[in-house]
């Protein structure tokens, strides 16, 4: 904001309250109510607000107060965010962005907790990103503000708590390029947002066994990495997917495929294992919500599956 007077903010809450997260503090006093601006709980006409601000030159950043409301803002993001740029022949930009806070581990139950990545990265014309900690968050978002196509930008809750380093100059992330988050020999763990952070510490948990987990985050989900991802699979040869979502129609499913339509196919020493949320809401009480995750200790047992391991041994 302080780099283009052209970028403003506007949703739910986000200027004297600071963010239902607080990631808006202090914004508003820095930079006034003119470019934070504090809207009616109406996803839909702020999204459209947006549109219409962005397709002027201005560079918009919306937050959605959790990206289980993404669904009331669905026509304006996929008929009409998404279609601009291509039905005007790239005439016409629409360089907006949509940060929405989404997973769950918070007990807010089932209307508050949802992972529904998979419905934005079915659209063309949209960019989906999944930061995965601060550091990415910064790059990521600093990339995605600046790209002149709509981007939705999903920050898990947890990712919140999370503390890292993160350089203080100026930079970016290409939108688009996965990372290798933990370089491996033995077993591919792909895992989105938060699920990166469980899949480390399953990684040092693994590694007591004697077993090297290389780790992958897409980072982004549309476009998709193809190539950092097989190229990963194709040294290790074995690979577990984990995502908070649920499994059926995941994200996880179009990774897949992009890995058995790959050379990476005929690399694969075994059936490949996907570690995704149970298929019920989200409930509230914790014990239950904790089992309807995919936890440290599922992605775990997914790689001694995938490597043929059982707990007690070779199975």
């Amino acid at each position: 904001m302080r780099r283009d007077p052209r970028v403003f903010l506007l949703g739910e809450d986000i200027g004297i309250y600071g963010g239902a997260f607080g990631v808006t503090n202090g914004l508003l006093e820095e930079f006034g109510p003119e470019r934070v601006r504090d809207t009616p709980i109406a996803e839909s006409a702020v999204v459209g607000c947006a549109i219409g601000a962005s397709l002027l030159g201005m560079r918009p950043v919306v937050e959605i107060q959790f990206s289980d409301f993404i669904t009331n803002a669905m026509d304006a993001i996929v008929n009409q965010a998404a279609k601009i740029r291509y039905m005007f022949g790239g005439k016409a930009r629409v360089p907006i962005v949509v940060r929405t806070p989404g997973g769950a581990g918070t007990g807010a139950a089932a209307q508050h907790s949802q992972s529904l990545e998979a419905w934005t990265a079915h659209v063309p014309g949209l960019k989906v990103v999944m930061p995965s900690d601060p550091a990415e968050a910064k790059g990521l978002l600093k990339a995605a503000i600046r790209d002149d196509n709509p981007v939705i930008f999903y920050e898990h809750k947890l990712l919140y708590r999370v503390k890292g380093p993160v350089p203080e100059e100026d930079y970016t992330i290409p939108i688009g390029k996965a990372r290798v988050v933990r370089p491996g020999r033995d077993v591919t763990v792909i895992a989105t947002s938060y699920q990166v952070q469980r899949a480390l510490q399953a990684a040092e948990l693994l590694a007591a066994e004697g077993v090297d987990v290389e780790i992958i985050d897409p980072r982004t989900l549309l476009p998709l990495d193809r190539d950092t991802i097989v190229g990963s699979v194709a040294k290790t040869g074995r690979v577990v997917i984990t995502h908070e979502a649920v499994e059926h129609g995941g994200v996880g499913a179009e990774i897949a495929a992009a890995i058995m339509e790959s050379e990476a196919f005929y690399y694969l020493d075994a059936p490949l294992v996907r570690v995704c949320g149970k298929p019920v809401p989200i409930p509230c009480n914790k014990r239950l919500e904790e089992m309807a995750l995919p936890q440290v200790a599922d992605i775990v047992d997914g790689v001694r599956r995938v490597l043929g391991v059982a707990a007690g041994g070779v199975a």
